[in-house]
């Protein structure tokens, strides 16, 4: 049975407990989500569109207190979570904007006659969302999706039942009819259930890579639609032209944000031979200085992680690739105070077939590699079971072009950490997941292209 619970990871304390569904409240919300559907799907795009815009105003509006319930569900310093409130804006705000012409009827040409494709609905979703950005992760999945007029069903991770909560309350007071985004804390079992139900016409996942494959099987036998957003274990190459002193803060804020526990984070450091000492030398000073305490508090890089049992999870990734070979050139241990707490870390010399060399790291934990060229960079930054994102410093733009195109990822970022925007596509290849969410692509996952043709 899942335990749907608020723990705060600052103090390890559960500040309040929350009931799971049982069969029968899930039967009832799949249908639910399937009758709201039939009249949701008729609603003018434009409305809709400006349900969504009520939606931006009541998170900008109430951002403060949105923002203290992730810091209690998963510790996110203050400034962090009203940072991530705001990004919701952003993200309903440009789909109440946008929508209508991302879904406009597409003409094509043809020897006689005339065609169209209209984009359409394809009926109830399920999404089963992550604790690391409880509001974000829902807004890229909700927000392309309730303005497409498909409905949803959202399980939350069981840690942040409050925002999970919090959100359904946000699209009821936006006027959004009963049943077009349900709230349901299901279990393991139950999710299973769902997706095999006729209603439930696709479902999207961002998580672990293990928990990816356990839904896409489900989904696969049951022929439904599957957007998978998982983990990553991204490359920061560093070129031997890089402006150091902004490759290293880069790095900084790449790998440490939130505490380290983002998919797109730049968990592997490849820097070229030519400057490695330097960077590594400036590189470790600065996460050295990274100010680590409770998330309330002014100044603070980050805060604790989201569990005992993730610190843990690090903290032994860590030990494994120490006693395997690797060098820990800072941290590497837990912060002594209570707390799910976990210093800030950065190890070399990390041997090929270690868990560190192949597994993702969730924490703040940064691993560096030397190489000895542009080639080697792009070899290291390939041979990973992930592809998601990328960042490459240079001070050459065709380096910068040649590099980016030979990167085996779904996103590459030049000169500037990993960003997420509203009108930026966000996915990736390989065990990192398929199918993209954000900007025109968020719309255009499941949706029906339906052809209309006219002699």
């Amino acid at each position: 049975m899942i335990d749907y619970a608020v723990t705060d990871p600052a103090t390890g304390l559960v500040v309040k407990r929350y009931e799971t569904a049982t069969d029968a409240q899930v039967a009832t919300a799949v249908a639910s989500a399937g009758e709201a559907y039939r009249q949701w799907r008729l609603v003018p795009i434009a409305e809709r569109a400006a349900m969504l815009r009520k939606v931006a105003d009541r998170y900008a509006s109430d951002r403060e207190r949105l923002a203290e319930i992730i810091i209690r569900e998963m510790g996110k310093t203050t400034a962090e979570a009203l940072g991530e409130v705001d990004l919701c804006v952003s993200i309903y705000a440009f789909y109440a904007d946008n929508a209508e012409a991302f879904a406009a009827d597409k003409p094509i040409d043809v020897a006689s006659g005339s065609a169209y494709v209209r984009s359409e609905p394809i009926g109830a979703l399920l999404g089963i969302m992550p604790w690391n950005y409880p509001y974000y992760q829902v807004a890229r999945f909700a927000a392309p999706n309730l303005a497409l007029g498909n409905t949803m069903l959202l399980k939350h991770a069981p840690s942040c039942p409050e925002s999970a909560e919090a959100i359904a309350e946000i699209f009821a007071d936006a006027g959004l009819p009963e049943g077009v985004y349900v709230n349901v804390f299901a279990t393991n079992e139950q999710v299973e259930t769902i997706i095999g139900s006729p209603v439930i016409q696709g479902v999207s996942l961002t998580g672990s890579e293990r928990a990816g494959r356990a839904v896409g099987a489900i989904a696969g036998r049951e022929m439904k639609k599957l957007v998978l957003e998982l983990g990553g274990s991204d490359p920061f190459i560093v070129l031997d032209d890089a402006d150091l002193d902004a490759a290293i803060a880069g790095a900084v804020a790449g790998r440490m944000g939130n505490a380290g526990q983002a998919c797109n984070a730049s968990k592997r450091i490849i820097v070229l031979d030519a400057i490695y000492d330097r960077f590594v030398e400036g590189f470790v000073a600065q996460v050295q200085a990274l100010k680590v305490g409770e998330p309330r508090e002014g100044g603070v890089a980050f805060g604790p992680l989201s569990s005992e049992a993730a610190a843990a999870q690090v903290v032994g990734q860590v030990e494994d690739a120490v006693a395997n070979g690797a060098t820990l050139l800072t941290g590497g241990g837990r912060i002594d105070r209570p707390g799910a707490y976990v210093q800030p870390t950065v190890i070399a010399d990390i041997r090929p077939g270690t868990r560190a060399y192949s597994e993702e790291i969730f924490g703040p934990v940064a691993a560096v590699y030397r190489v000895a060229d542009q080639d080697a960079a792009i070899r290291l930054a390939n041979d990973s079971p992930y592809g998601l994102g990328s960042v490459i410093f240079t001070t050459d733009d065709v380096r910068a072009q040649a590099v980016a195109e030979q990167l085996e990822v779904g996103m590459v970022a030049i000169n500037a950490p990993s960003q997420t925007q509203a009108d930026l596509p966000f996915g990736g290849v390989k065990s990192s997941g398929m199918g993209r969410e954000l900007g025109e692509y968020g719309m255009a996952e499941f949706v029906n292209r339906k052809l209309i043709r006219r002699a």
